[in-house]
């Protein structure tokens, strides 16, 4: 059984509370558009559906990590490497209050996200068998079949098994 390092969950937990924030400050402009307060109602219905199709994205990717999709860490990345720049700008708008921990999670994300440990959990081959828990169960697969002692069909490798064994095949400098 391989363990979810601490850096992956250190990320996920960071996406999941940016994808909220996201979805809270969407339901927010929605409600304010729909009572009417908003001064640009065309904008605010594109922040709205932005900041709503944003924050279920970062939440789908948040649990992509903790469920070792390999496809999550690249959407992860970008949506830090675009939280960086709104933290900027809103820091020299002086919204300090909200530039700050915006661009601390970020920072965090990225650390976290792109660590040594959550790098080669993520490229781990973790298609065997999940135990309900986030914790990956693998089982030992048999190398021949009962049937006249035959070699069993190799299974279809996953895209990381085959970035591993391209890797071991690279020659190395001498």
């Amino acid at each position: 059984m391989t363990k979810r390092p601490i850096t992956v969950q250190a990320a996920a937990a960071l996406e999941a509370a940016e994808g909220l924030a996201a979805v809270g400050f969407g339901a927010y402009t929605g409600v304010e558009t729909a009572t009417g307060a908003a001064v640009d109602p065309a904008s605010a219905i594109g922040v709205t559906v932005l900041a709503l199709a944003g924050g279920l994205g970062m939440l789908a990717c948040a649990r992509g990590l903790l469920r070792a999709g390999q496809w999550s860490r690249a959407p992860a990345v970008l949506t830090q490497l675009f939280a960086l720049p709104v933290a900027w700008s809103l820091w020299q708008s002086e919204r300090p209050g909200i530039a700050i921990p915006m661009g601390v999670v970020a920072i965090l994300a990225l650390i976290a996200v792109l660590s040594p440990p959550s790098t080669a959990w993520l490229v781990e081959d973790h298609d065997d068998e999940d135990d309900g828990d986030g914790d990956v169960r693998e089982e030992a697969v048999p190398a021949k079949t009962a049937a006249a002692g035959a070699p069993a069909a190799e299974e279809p490798r996953s895209l990381g098994r085959r970035l591993r064994d391209r890797l071991n095949e690279q020659p190395t400098k001498d």
